[in-house]
């Protein structure tokens, strides 16, 4: 498959999986951690990053 064709494929899976919103259940873990990631940016242990700066650490850091 060419990466147009892949691409093509994942376009047209996330359309058919977007449809109905509800039918997609997030897992229990998902709620735990953004509830763990609003605890620590209230309580100062974490900040909010500019999307620019945290593009450029994830590309740093999987380089």
């Amino acid at each position: 498959m060419s990466v147009e064709e892949k691409l093509q494929t994942m376009e047209a899976l996330w359309q058919s999986l977007s449809a109905d919103p509800a039918a997609i259940e997030s897992p229990a873990w998902h709620e735990e951690e953004l509830a763990e990631r609003e605890r620590k940016i209230e309580s100062g242990e974490a900040k909010f990053v500019e999307w620019e700066k945290a593009k450029a650490e994830i590309r740093r850091r999987t380089s």
